[in-house]
Formats: structure tokens, sequence, C-alpha cells
């Protein structure tokens, strides 16, 4: 049979020369060239391990040395191992220890006396690979807990059963004024206005079928009181083997104030407009009419007197027009 030819380093912890001697036979049979450490006690074990310059893929331990034993071996290992898998290689059968050894955060548990070269190979190979899994998973699961927790936008993870917190980020505590612990007694109904819970609650039962992004605007009120409009984005996760949502807010209040503003402006500017395209040109058409009167040289003293007065009139009218569209103009600039 083909040796495997890829590159370990592992560490045997055994104080019995004879059963050493075993292991390493068994290693060499199914690995090309192992490198192996031995240590024959947990201290000389804790030192070897210490040296970061060497990577180790595996820990071999037997859980009988003349420093430590059983339970409090396991999990002095565990600890000294820092992710590297642990395999534990003992005579003891006792079924429930090797479940609680387990427990403590031992990768496998293999008995001497059943032990062969493919079965030790095997678990080696296996363990190795479900470690290299599990730090790509809690790399992953580190990445995805940044991206919530240092997001500066608020985001909340909710229950898709009852609509409860299941965790807040930093900004959704301080954008909306509730602790974290008050946040997960809460409900996503407690933060919104009446009026709009049963649409909510219609559109997350639309999302349980199905895996699109949910997006609308809501009403929201925080903690104060006051009254918010934000944008929310929500998507379906499983959290902690829950079907749950996760939803990015975006608050738009300010946005909106703003858009309606420019609104109110642009329909001050049109009635300007309007004001200026038709009430400026009637007393300004009297006026020049008036004036075209006035040169015509047969037009008695009385009759100019008369239509200076008319102008005069007109003139105030549009004096009058002028200052509403300069009043008008203002109130648009404020």
């Amino acid at each position: 049979m083909q040796k495997d030819t890829k590159s370990y380093n592992i560490v045997v912890i055994e104080d019995n020369p004879g059963d050493f001697l075993l292991v390493q036979d068994y290693l060499e049979e199914e690995i090309l060239l192992p490198s192996i450490y031995r240590a024959e006690s947990f201290n000389a074990a804790r030192q070897l391990l210490a040296d970061t310059t060497v990577p180790i893929d595996v820990i071999l331990l037997d859980l009988t040395l003349p420093d430590k034993q059983g339970e409090e071996l396991v999990n002095g290992m565990v600890s000294v191992a820092k992710g590297i898998p642990v395999i534990i290689l003992t005579g003891y059968t006792d079924i429930y220890f090797s479940i609680r050894a387990l427990a403590l955060g031992a990768s496998d548990y293999l008995l001497k006396e059943n032990l062969t070269a493919m079965a030790l190979y095997k678990s080696i190979v296996y363990n190795i690979e479900r470690n290299r899994n599990l730090v790509h998973l809690k790399e992953s699961e580190q990445r995805y807990s940044n991206l919530f927790h240092l997001s500066p936008q608020p985001m909340w993870v909710f229950s898709m059963d009852n609509l409860a917190f299941l965790d807040v980020n930093e900004a959704a505590i301080k954008h909306y004024g509730y602790s974290k612990k008050e946040f997960l007694a809460m409900t996503l109904r407690d933060i919104k206005l009446k009026e709009e819970i049963p649409e909510m609650e219609k559109k997350i039962c639309t999302l349980k079928r199905t895996e699109d992004t949910l997006q609308d605007e809501y009403r929201h009120v925080k903690k104060n009181g006051d009254e918010i409009i934000v944008d929310v984005r929500s998507n379906r996760i499983n959290y902690d083997g829950r079907d749950a949502v996760v939803s990015l807010a975006t608050d738009i209040t300010e946005r909106r104030r703003h858009i309606r503003a420019i609104e109110e402006q642009n329909k001050k500017l049109k009635e300007i407009a309007w004001t200026q395209s038709h009430i400026v040109r009637a007393p300004l058409a009297r006026i020049m009419g008036l004036v075209k009167t006035m040169e015509n040289n047969a037009t008695s003293m009385d009759e100019k007197e008369l239509i200076l007065q008319y102008i005069m009139n007109s003139s105030v009218e549009l004096d009058n027009i002028i200052q509403d569209i300069i009043n008008k103009s203002q109130q648009g600039k404020s």
C-alpha cells in the first residue's frame, strides 16, 4: 500500500517506551516521513508545545502520565493544545469516561488494545481535516460577528417565530437608546408604530416563503419617544439553530425632511414664476398704456392728472406685488 507523502508534525505524549515504539511503528507504516516529537509527562509536553516554531498538526495523548492523569490531564492538555486536535490513546475502557473526555474537548478516543496502523492513521487524517474546517468556520463566524457588531449602521437579529430580538449591535443601542439587555427583552413590535405592525407581520410572513431580500420603509419609535423613518433591509438566516432574520436599518428622517423642504421651495418658486408671468404684467401693462396716452398732445391737463393718478395706483399695486415676491423668496431660502 502506498504511504501518505504529506508532512505531519505529531506529538506523542507517552511515558511507556514500549507503547511509544508501537505508536511510532504504526505512524511510519502509513505515513512516509512523519515528524514525531515525544514527551513523557504533561510538563514536558507543555514545554514542547510552547515552542511555536514547530507547527504541530495533532497530539496523541496517553491518559496516565507521571504528573497528571484522567480528567485533570485531559483538561490541562486541551488547554495547552490551543486548538490542536488531541487524540486519546488509552487502555482505559470506561465508556462513560470516553464520552466525558470528548465533552472536555478531546477530538477522538482510541483504545490501545484495538489500535491498528490504519485506525490510527484514519483518526489522525480525519481529525486534522475536521479541525481545519472548524477553524475556517470559526473565522467565518468571527468575520460575520465583526461585520455585525462593528457596523456603523444599526443592525439586529430577530426570531421569525415571535419577532423577539436575539442580538443587536452597538450602533442600534446608541441610535435607539435601549441597552442590549432591554433590547433582548423586547420584540420588533416594540419599536414600530402600532398602525404599521399588521403590514410588517404580513411582509415577514412573505419572507418565510422566499429567500429574497426584504426592503421597505417604516416609522420607528426610539426609547425617548422620537419618531424616525428608517429604510430596513432584511434577510433570513440560521441563528444558533433558529429561523431568524438579520436586518440593517438606515435612518432617513433627515433626508426626508430635506426632500420635503426642497419640494416646498420648488412650490414657492413656481408660485413666484407664475406671479411674475401673470400678476406683474397686469399693472405693468396698464402703466405702459397710460404713459403712451399721456404722450398724445390732444390730452387735456385734467385728463393727464387723472392718468397720473391711475399710474400711481398701478405703481402701488406693482410695488405690493414685488414685495410679496420678495417675502416668498425669503421664505424659500429659509
